[in-house]
């Protein structure tokens, strides 16, 4: 489904180190912060696509069970920096989070993983 591994997609939220704090600086400063930026960045082209489908799905634009249709669109979309894109969108963090729960990802699991 997608392609990117939770691990990546919390590490945008909820990891301990300075990237991985990303998604606790874009609730704190907003999405559009250098370290979210650096990270998103870093990613390759299909983990990027899968996070703005995540980003989708968590806003509802898609529900869980068009993921796949969220992951076709966002690669057809594609134009922008995916960066610059993500730290467009206010609540990304709220998104990425909603998006995870509506696919079953455990947030909570995903993050006591991380920090093993």
């Amino acid at each position: 489904m997608l392609e990117i591994s939770s691990g990546k997609v919390v590490r945008v939220f909820a990891s301990p180190s300075l990237v991985q704090l990303a998604l606790a600086l874009a609730r704190e400063f907003g999405s559009d912060n250098r370290q979210l930026r650096n990270y998103v960045s870093s990613l390759n082209e299909d983990e990027q696509i899968s996070l703005v489908a995540l980003t989708w799905i968590g806003r509802e634009s898609f529900e869980a069970d068009e993921a796949a249709d969220a992951m076709h669109t966002a690669r057809q979309e594609m134009t922008l920096p995916t960066d610059g894109y993500l730290a467009r969108i206010p609540n990304l963090a709220d998104y990425l989070e909603d998006g995870m729960e509506a696919l079953g990802i455990g947030v909570a699991d995903a993050e006591d993983h991380l920090r093993d």
